[in-house]
């Protein structure tokens, strides 16, 4: 198409128009707007130009002359006088001075500035600021309407009158249609069934011009295929593969081929000795795809370097298995004692027969060789001729350990002892052979003693051999006989070296050291046989029994631990944690007279302890005998009164129903731990079930006043205002307590939940931007800044939240409930494993991940999270601990407050 012609082309532009500057564009200036250089003013008219200058200053008064200057600056009349003090002193004074008068007019200058700032802005309004609120108004606008806005369309020059312009085309004569008709045809008119060329002049049939298109496209088609003839000599399947074998050198490539082969020939020539350079030649033309050639040179390398087993090697590589076996057999006459060319003729040979036929046969000439006895033995199928050749062996080649302890190994008992001090005889520095004869005697059912003995002349034997292991060798091979089945080797090695190298005062340390290394290793009897070491060595340090309980809890048995328990109070009857460790295992076992005994055994050891008393109360309460625990919590409270046992018995009043005597209770522990913040909160609780909001009220504000520190009981006074009615109250109160508790993401919380509950959303999110200011690095508040964000906006928060949070559970938690919502199921199990390694003791990350396991998971996996969450034993959490918490669910097991948590977490998964 063709446009009209513009009225302005041809004519001069406006004076002063610049190209594009409506759009935006700045004009420049070029060397052809200035014209050329010019030459500038020589030095007379700069002479004469500054004559001039002087005396007009001279007539207007205005004398530069140095002695006018202004002294401030230390250039004028006193610039040669001395610095001194009182000088300093006066400066000083004088920036005083200023400053006290720029600091009085700095309100006014502050005020007038900002009024500028102010009149500028509005005269002058940024783009961004006129169009700010129309900005804002954009999150109003929903995804179709987005889809709906109208492309922006080019309106430049929309209001001209546009010249009537016709579309102009040249259309193809038919006069060609034909010819490429006719040139088609001629090719099928080749074929059987082809279409027969039409005359000149005819009509132009279309439809016969797309069936000939389509035949000549099946024609081509044909010939790519394997036909049924087999009249086609491109095969389809192997077209790639006999590409690949095709060899396209460059002209760069041929010409180093050819530096390379004069250089290979130089080398070859000047030294015909030198192996290397015909093993170089060779490899060149196999390279340049020239094998022929290459196995020529390298038959000559072989002529001319008869004692290189490396051409011999590459000759037998070079050619076929027939050839390579005679080529490796004229080796063997010129090089018998090469062990690397009888392993390569091994290699060649197809049977087994053939192949111990040829190792014998280098035996006989390579008597010596350690790799062909290893070779000839891995061969041997029948113990007996396996026993045999390792006979021969030991006799052949007596300085290898390991020929040594595979023949101890297929020796009967007697006959393995034999060779076993043979082998000492022959190699007296080889700890591998004592270690073979330690658990040879073990496998023979050695006692302790006898073991522990050997073990010892062992270390001493290497000692006096200077071959001796360090310390920490000798518990590695110990944790490696753990491993191979010899526990009793292991321990006798740890009793004999744990020592080695060590003074006294590091002996502890070292040895808990050790034993956590063991663990980690998972070698459990090497830490269990250190353990036993150290506590024999210090039978009275509580830390090694409770390291050592621990362990047997872990990794061993019933009977281990409470016979380990059993013991550690005999040395350590002071030790609480021993007698409670050994009453529960009792408990859980389902010995409760066992329990009970190993508590009143404790009560005589240890008559003043909390622990214990409650311990005892706890036993009896949860197994229904009520009555007792009341009598023992009245004993308690006369011989351990401590706040605790005070607690413990308004509980326990509160669970069997007798709220006066709890109250009582309360009001006697109170009078003597004013600042026991749970006694307060127990009391508040009580009155809130009662209904008596005025004295729950009453008891947070004097409670309040001693624990004014407590987060639990400003959380609980504001929750009891807020059920009341009076929000402004719990807002205030939440105030307060954020003020004297600083940096308390929980009052935040709290804070936070109260605005969103009373439907005020913008002043929730103010306080949440507040409060990930104060505790940036709360998982608790990022957690639920996510939850205050719009769906699409939540991952990417989430990103955010982990980073700032530090891969907090709670954020963990949020994100797999994300995922979870989204129906990614794998990642939001991933996470939900990610959020109990975090916290194990967090419970809401355990019922958030059960009830995540009813919907989506298996029995197995609902079996094996309680599992888990029972040896964790979580006790935190804000869903938990109102479970677990309820009098409805006291003595219950973890197991079943899981269930019960995981019940009372919201429906929706998200909110």
């Amino acid at each position: 198409m063709f446009g009209a012609t513009k009225d302005f082309m041809g004519k001069p532009a406006p004076p002063g128009y610049i190209a594009g500057l409506g759009r935006g564009a700045t004009g420049f200036t070029t060397r052809s707007d200035i014209g050329p250089a010019r030459e500038g003013p020589t030095e007379a008219d700069i002479a004469r130009l500054q004559e001039q200058a002087k005396r007009k200053a001279a007539e207007n008064g205005d004398d530069d002359d140095e002695r006018y200057q202004d002294p401030d600056n230390e250039t004028g009349l006193f610039n040669a006088a001395p610095y001194e003090a009182d000088d300093a002193e006066a400066d000083q004074i004088y920036d005083a001075v200023d400053a006290k008068l720029s600091e009085r007019t700095k309100a006014r200058r502050e005020a007038r500035e900002k009024e500028e700032q102010e009149r500028l802005i509005k005269e002058r309004p940024k783009i961004q600021d006129q169009f700010a609120d129309l900005k804002r108004g954009l999150n109003a606008v929903s995804a179709e309407e987005w889809e709906n806005l109208p492309e922006v369309a080019n309106i430049a020059g929309r209001n001209r009158k546009k010249a009537s312009l016709r579309e102009k085309f040249a259309p193809v004569p038919d006069s060609l249609l034909p010819r490429a008709q006719e040139e088609m045809a001629t090719t099928l008119d080749l074929q059987p069934n082809g279409l027969v060329t039409p005359a000149p002049g005819t009509m132009t049939n279309f439809r016969e011009i797309g069936e000939a298109n389509k035949q000549v496209l099946g024609l081509r088609l044909d010939r790519m295929a394997d036909s049924a003839s087999g009249s086609t000599t491109i095969d389809p399947k192997g077209y790639l593969t006999d590409l690949n074998s095709i060899i396209v050198k460059s002209a760069t490539e041929i010409g180093d081929l050819k530096k390379a082969r004069l250089l290979m020939k130089s080398v070859i020539t000047t030294n015909p000795k030198h192996a290397p350079g015909w093993i170089g030649a060779a490899r060149l033309e196999e390279l340049a795809g020239k094998l022929t050639e290459a196995r020529h040179i390298i038959d000559k390398g072989c002529q001319m370097c008869p004692t290189s087993e490396d051409v011999w090697l590459e000759a037998a590589r070079m050619n076929n298995a027939d050839n390579a076996k005679k080529i490796l057999a004229s080796a063997i006459k010129q090089i018998p004692q090469s062990v690397k060319i009888w392993q390569t003729a091994v290699k060649l040979e197809t049977t087994m027969k053939t192949k111990k036929t040829v190792i014998r046969r280098a035996l006989d000439l390579v008597p010596n060789s350690l790799v062909l006895w290893k070779e000839a033995i891995e061969m041997e199928d029948d113990p007996n001729n396996a026993r045999i050749l390792l006979a021969r062996a030991v006799e052949l080649v007596p300085q290898s350990v390991e020929l040594w302890i595979a023949l101890a190994r297929l020796e009967t008992y007697e006959n393995a002892q034999k060779v076993l001090n043979n082998a000492r005889k022959m190699i007296p520095t080889s700890h591998e052979i004592w270690i073979t004869a330690f658990c040879l005697q073990e496998a023979n059912n050695a006692d302790a003693d006898r073991l522990e003995r050997l073990v010892g002349v062992g270390v001493k034997s290497l000692s006096m051999h200077e071959s001796a292991l360090s310390r920490d060798d000798w518990l590695t091979e110990a944790e490696k006989c753990e491993k191979n089945g010899y526990v009793k080797t292991c321990q006798a090695i740890v009793r004999a070296t744990i020592g080695m190298g060590l003074e006294e005062p590091d002996f502890k340390s070292t040895w808990m050291e050790d034993a956590e290394s063991a663990i980690s290793n998972k070698a459990y009897d090497t830490a269990r046989a250190i353990y036993a070491h150290a506590l024999k060595t210090f039978p009275s340090k509580k830390s090694i029994w409770r390291r050592a309980a621990l362990l047997e809890k872990s990794h061993g048995t019933a009977t281990s631990l409470e016979e380990l328990l059993m013991r550690s109070v005999k040395f350590c009857p002071h030790a609480e944690f021993l007698w409670l460790m050994g009453a529960k295992e009792k408990w859980l076992g389902g010995d409760v007279p066992g329990a009970r005994a190993i508590l009143d055994a404790a009560f005589v050891a240890n008559p003043n302890s909390e622990q214990i008393w409650l311990a005892a109360v706890k036993l009896e309460a949860e197994n229904g005998e009520h009555a007792r625990a009341e009598m023992l919590l009245a004993n308690a409270r006369v011989k351990a009164d401590t706040m605790k046992v005070w607690m413990k018995s308004a509980v326990l009043e509160r669970q069997l129903g007798k709220i006066t005597e709890a109250l009582q209770l309360l009001d006697q522990g109170l009078v003597k731990y004013p600042t026991a913040e749970k006694l307060w909160m127990i009391r508040g609780q009580i009155l809130v079930d009662r209904g008596d909001n005025q004295k729950a009220r009453e008891n947070f504000t004097k409670a309040l006043g001693h624990c004014a520190k407590s987060v639990p009981l400003w959380i609980m006074a504001a929750r009891l205002e807020e059920r009341a009615g009076l929000l402004i109250k719990a807002r205030a109160k939440m105030e307060r307590g954020r003020l004297l508790n600083p940096k308390s993401p929980e009052l935040w919380l709290e804070s936070i939940r109260i605005e969103l509950r009373g439907n005020n959303v913008n002043m929730g999110k103010t306080l949440m931007a507040k409060a990930v200011q104060e505790c940036p690095s709360s998982g608790l508040l990022w957690s639920e800044s996510v939850w205050l964000e719009t769906r699409a906006q939540r991952k990417g928060k989430i990103v955010d939240a982990l980073k700032k949070s530090e891969n907090s559970a709670h954020v963990l938690i949020t994100a797999a409930r994300i995922f979870w919502a989204d129906r990614q199921v794998e990642k939001a199990r991933t996470w939900f494993l990610k959020a109990e390694v975090a916290d194990s003791d967090l419970g809401d990350a355990w019922a958030w991940h059960y009830k995540f396991e009813t919907e989506h998971g298996d029995d197995a996996r609902r079996k094996e999270l309680i599992v888990r969450c029972k040896a964790s034993e979580p006790r935190h959490g804000e869903y938990w601990q109102d479970v677990a918490k309820d009098l409805k669910n006291t003595g219950k097991n973890t197991g079943d407050i899981l269930v019960l948590v995981a019940l009372s977490l919201p429906s929706n998964v998200v909110p």
